[in-house]
């Protein structure tokens, strides 16, 4: 008994391989780009070398770690802090707030004061530190 084996070229290519490859790609670029649109947009300020020479009021707004605030040392409720930064607004337009968040607070209540200063339209900064300062 004798086998035959026939030699013969092939004349079509599997694309099956290639098809999976573009596919997983495909995929992996649409979750690269779907995770870097995510998140906040804060517009950073541009630095100046210049000294600033107008002096304007700042309120040192502090959370702490139960979720209550202090504004420069004295403890208020949040319509309280409203207030007293509306006022603060109406006596100096360019007046700012400097935001201190405990590490171990709730980030809502931090966000909450943001919401506010926005509402506000106040210029405001986040104060941090490095860990274990």
């Amino acid at each position: 008994m004798q086998v035959q084996t026939e030699s013969k070229p092939y004349d079509t290519i599997n694309v099956t391989p290639m098809l999976d490859l573009a596919y997983v790609l495909l995929v992996v670029f649409i979750l690269m780009t779907t995770a870097s649109v995510q998140g906040l947009t804060i517009t950073m300020p541009k630095p100046s070398n210049k000294p600033a020479t107008e002096k304007h009021e700042v309120k040192i707004v502090q959370v702490l770690p139960d979720g209550a605030l202090l504004i420069n040392g004295v403890g208020v409720s949040m319509a309280e802090l409203e207030s007293q930064l509306g006022a603060a607004k109406s006596r100096d337009s360019q007046m700012s707030v400097e935001i201190k968040g405990d590490p171990r607070t709730q980030y809502a209540r931090v966000v909450a004061v943001v919401d506010l200063c926005n509402k506000l339209q106040v210029n405001m900064g986040l104060v941090t530190s490095r860990i274990g300062t």
